[in-house]
């Protein structure tokens, strides 16, 4: 059986457990916050998580992950078979990752966790996490899942990186991202119906407190 290694609170871990979960593939949750010590860094070479063990060995970072589960070909297929349309999903990805998921990221520390971030970071992520969001606005489709009409990768990637990229855009600069931008408010509810999501989301609820305690108090 499939092994995750990972910690619940982690929008990484989610989307793979999320794909895993959608697929229906058996596998089990091993409890890890990453780390630098030699055993860790022995499976992940960079010390993060998710981190997933196959019986040949373990894979690293979550976009492999996702493309090593679509490559076994079992369970739902959660990227189109047609090259064109898998690249357009993968597409989505990227610019989903690189122009929303990191702007945001780097304004974790005071939004989640009580410290600051250089004014000169949080500028140049706001203007990132509007081109960004302008950039999704243009090139997805909602209609109604982001790529077209099926769910995908790109769903799991909007799904735990745009949700946590308004939390920035609200908290430090006032601003909605979902103001001007239905459809996307409304894949994010379409998406909250999945009883998949729901119990990811449960998963998270149950171990915030004492995640955000465990980085509070290690300050």
């Amino acid at each position: 059986m499939l092994k995750l290694y990972g910690f619940a609170v982690s929008n990484y871990f989610n989307m793979v457990k999320l794909a895993l979960l959608e697929k229906g593939v058996p596998f089990e949750v091993v409890d890890m916050h990453g780390g630098q010590g030699d055993e860790f860094l022995a499976i992940s070479p960079r010390g993060k998580v998710p981190v997933l063990q196959t019986e040949q060995g373990f894979i690293n970072e979550t976009s492999v992950i996702l493309d090593y589960l679509e490559d076994r070909q079992s369970g739902q297929a959660l990227l189109p078979a047609e090259p064109h349309a898998r690249a357009y999903v993968r597409s989505l990805m990227r610019e989903i990752e690189l122009y929303i998921e990191l702007p945001a990221r780097a304004c974790y520390l005071e939004v989640f966790f009580g410290g600051r971030v250089d004014e000169a970071i949080k500028a140049k992520a706001k203007g990132d996490l509007l081109a960004g969001a302008a950039t999704l606005k243009r090139h997805g489709k909602f209609s109604p899942y982001v790529a077209g009409e099926r769910f995908s990768l790109a769903d799991i990637y909007f799904l735990y990186s745009f949700d946590l990229a308004c939390t920035v855009a609200k908290k430090l600069f006032e601003i909605d991202l979902l103001a001007d931008f239905p459809a996307a408010k409304a894949l994010f509810a379409l998406l909250n119906q999945n009883p998949h999501v729901q119990q990811v989301a449960a998963d998270k609820d149950a171990e915030m407190a004492g995640f955000l305690a465990k980085v509070r108090g290690g300050k």
